[in-house]
């Protein structure tokens, strides 16, 4: 099993992608850092052939995107035709709920039954970006579980989240073991604790306590191709920097 590409989640340098002089700067950072794939999301309203060309200019891969579930259910076929452009096929969304219970888990169910088809027709998958909200207990099961258990794994692929894995009460590798095969891309994250703090933090890979070789062996074991790299926040540290720490540690782990 080949191992996976590391890359960088957008929403991470979210702040210096507003405008298209500002990504392309960016990029050319990300590449210089030493990633090969980006994942387009948080960035301003720039036009979708810009980002084709920019990503291309300074070769970079597009690993995939975020959009929102209402455009993927209103607007289909335009997320299918930028997508085709960016030259991917795994499309997501980041979150869906702030509260979940049956009846918006079967809604949901009920209009991926038919987003995914049209996606799936196109060549497209679709994956869904937890957070720990998804480790509430409904009836006795996680909300995560069920949302595997009862969808059609042709159309309803994961984008685990390491560091909400965590904070829900997972264990990321487990989870990642648990959706092999089904996990084209995963974001990681990784969860610290800092004396005197009661809350967690985002910290760079490999500079928490997640235990990374097990994280990254279950993902190559289970087919991810894309570990993207994301810190939600840095604490004032350059997200740059933040990055950069991420991908040395990674290569010292021998993901590149």
């Amino acid at each position: 099993m080949s191992k996976p590409v590391a890359g960088v989640q957008l929403w991470t340098v979210r702040d210096f992608c507003k405008t298209m002089p500002e990504i392309v700067q960016t990029f050319k950072k990300i590449r210089k850092i030493g990633y090969t794939a980006v994942q387009l999301s948080g960035h301003g309203p720039v036009d979708p052939n810009d980002l084709a060309k920019a990503v291309k200019d300074e070769g970079l891969k597009v690993a995939g995107a975020h959009d929102s579930w209402d455009r993927f259910k209103n607007h289909t076929d335009d997320v299918i035709a930028e997508y085709k452009l960016w030259g991917t096929t795994h499309t997501a969304i980041g979150s869906l709920v702030s509260k979940w219970d049956l009846e918006i888990l079967n809604r949901f169910l009920a209009e991926l039954a038919v987003v995914g088809p049209k996606l799936v027709a196109a060549g497209l998958d679709f994956s869904f970006h937890n957070h720990n909200i998804e480790f509430i207990k409904v009836d006795g099961r996680l909300i995560l579980d069920l949302l595997y258990e009862k969808s059609d794994p042709r159309f309803l692929k994961a984008e685990l989240d390491t560091y909400w894995v965590q904070a829900g009460g997972g264990c990321p590798q487990e989870w990642v073991r648990k959706l092999a095969g089904r996990q084209p891309l995963l974001h990681l994250k990784d969860y610290t604790m800092i004396p005197g703090e009661s809350q967690p933090r985002f910290a760079p890979v490999g500079e928490g306590n997640l235990d990374w070789p097990a994280i990254l062996a279950a993902a190559q074991a289970g087919g991810v191709e894309y570990c993207l790299v994301e810190q939600d926040e840095c604490y004032g540290m350059d997200p740059f920097e933040a990055l950069t720490i991420s991908y040395r540690n990674l290569r010292a782990l021998g993901l590149e």
